[in-house]
């Protein structure tokens, strides 16, 4: 064999290994945790299934909610019912083995364009990566695992929001989420706004009568109602978190419960 015909050869070769390497399937990598690829900060993002049975709810227009962290990303989701029941991050089958950590739901009420309200479950779902398909099984009342890829894509910084001081005095409607306790209470949302002089108060109602009052940075609020469900005017801030706490007499002591507000500003109606 010439050497002409051995580098001709060996060319060949080359040229097929390289070839062969770009049609090689490469699993997604997750970032690193604590290495998100975006600031931190609260986004709108894309939450998309493999099935027309798994979706958000209809208020929410295919949309989840963002939370980065110290480069830590957890996605919130809200269901069209209570039918879901846990989440597992991974297969049907890891789900159902021994020290398997399940994602609990929380409670939320949603109202609908008809003035409809229900409640309905929510997710805190961890992220690792954004715009390829991950495994995120489910579990439903029948009490069977189902597999399930997502994709959790464009994210849409939500920064832009709306300030108090971006408000004229009046008053409007805004979505609120109540984190903590046992999970079993929520809070009426929309629920009212006023803005006077760019400071906010929300008009809390809860899904019990039972509160007698709240505590925000460290002043009481007492209940303004005497019939139906505790109603209270808190002060608020918008797009964060804010820490509060509420008194319950449903147990056989009264006692003083930590709770989580966030009001969403993107969801700022004015009130006519």
């Amino acid at each position: 064999m010439n050497k002409k015909l051995i580098a001709l050869i060996m060319i060949i070769m080359w040229v097929m290994t390289v070839f062969a390497g770009c049609n090689e399937y490469e699993e997604p990598v997750p970032y690193e945790k604590g290495n998100a690829p975006v600031e931190d900060g609260v986004y709108s993002v894309d939450f998309d299934t493999d099935s027309s049975m798994f979706h958000v709810n209809e208020i929410c227009n295919g949309k989840g909610t963002l939370t980065v962290q110290n480069g830590f990303m957890t996605l919130h989701i809200i269901m069209p019912s209570k039918n879901i029941e846990n989440l597992f991050l991974g297969t049907a089958e890891a789900a159902q083995k021994d020290g398997a950590k399940l994602i609990n739901p929380t409670t939320e009420k949603v109202t609908y364009s008809d003035g409809i309200t229900e409640e309905v479950f929510a997710f805190d779902i961890p992220v690792e990566i954004l715009g390829e398909e991950f495994d995120l099984a489910l579990i439903g009342t029948k009490g069977k695992w189902y597999d399930h890829k997502v994709t959790v894509s464009n994210p849409a910084s939500n920064t832009a929001k709306l300030k108090a001081a971006d408000l004229e005095d009046g008053d409007y409607t805004v979505s609120v989420s109540l984190k903590g306790g046992s999970g079993k209470a929520t809070v009426e949302s929309p629920t009212k706004l006023t803005v006077l002089g760019g400071e906010c108060k929300a008009t809390i109602v809860w899904s019990s009568e039972h509160y007698e009052y709240m505590v925000v940075s460290d002043t009481q609020y007492d209940k303004i109602n005497k019939d139906g469900n505790s109603t209270m005017e808190i002060p608020v801030v918008l797009d964060e978190d804010m820490e509060v706490s509420a008194l319950t007499t449903a147990m056989s002591e009264p006692h003083l419960i930590d709770y989580t507000l966030h009001f969403d500003s993107a969801t700022i109606k004015q009130d006519m």
